[in-house]
């Protein structure tokens, strides 16, 4: 993913990541090896996955370990304005300051930018399945999401849990303790509820900033794709890694090898 959006991005970026203890000094070691031309495009930082400390166990295994840090960006980088948030199985295709772009696109009240999780609502999830609120026809997915922090911070969201908007800080808890036997893919699944009470809150993108195995697995799912080709492939269940989805392994494959290529023959 780092790899990806370093190829791409003709602007100096600067990387957050989040890992467990074990992992920082791989992350330090293999970012620090890369060729002079790439790691010139980039600087970063290597944080501990950190949650309230009364509530971290509950929180790590809301969904996967670090899936639910994401929720917590914007009090833990309190000096940071703005993030765009990925998961580690999404590759980008094109420059990053190509999505970072729609920051300037949110109207007044908007906080965030997400795809939608799915644009056929015959195959989506939420409006099957979901046991809680989501956002809009199918809900929205969080693999990639761009915030606004500082909006995010000083917001103060509607909710279904008191009849006082409640600020980020004070609001995550209190859903988690209302929603937590109804809610199947942990932080997602507070997200859309957070966003069906505040709708106006969110800027809708197209899938193809999203595209995942979905929108491709029961046909061509995913019209923006389809007419601009693909921007961010998110590669989620396990795609990179099997024979199910040969174009997204191809792609992860190609990015992958290609700066340790570079590293070898300098």
């Amino acid at each position: 993913m780092l790899k990806s959006a370093v190829l791409f991005s003709q602007r100096r970026l600067r990387f957050h990541i989040f890992a467990e203890d074990d992992l920082h000094a791989g992350f330090r070691q293999a970012l620090e090896s890369w060729p002079q031309r790439f790691h010139s495009k980039f600087n970063y930082s290597v944080y501990p996955i950190s949650f309230p400390s009364d509530s971290a166990r509950e929180w790590k295994r809301l969904f996967k370990p670090c899936a639910s840090q994401r929720l917590f960006l914007p009090l833990i980088l309190k000096q940071v304005d703005s993030v765009l948030y990925v998961d580690t199985d999404v590759l980008f295709l094109r420059p990053v300051e190509d999505v970072w772009s729609f920051l300037s696109r949110f109207n007044s009240s908007q906080v965030a930018a997400m795809a939608p999780e799915h644009e056929e609502p015959h195959i989506g999830w939420y409006n099957r399945f979901a046991r809680h609120p989501y956002y809009g026809k199918t809900g929205v997915n969080s693999g990639v999401m761009l915030m606004n922090m500082t909006r995010i911070r000083d917001k103060h969201f509607k909710n279904d849990l008191t009849a006082v908007d409640l600020k980020w800080a004070d609001l995550l808890m209190p859903l988690l303790h209302k929603y937590k036997l109804n809610i199947t893919w942990g932080d997602q699944d507070l997200l859309n509820i957070i966003f069906h009470h505040n709708p106006e809150s969110l800027l809708l993108i197209e899938c193809h900033w999203n595209y995942r195995p979905d929108h491709c697995i029961y046909g061509s799912n995913c019209i923006s794709a389809e007419q601009n080709g693909v921007y961010i492939l998110h590669g989620n269940r396990g795609v990179y890694h099997d024979d199910k989805q040969p174009a997204f392994r191809a792609v992860y494959d190609a990015i992958k090898q290609l700066v340790s290529m570079e590293a070898r023959f300098r």
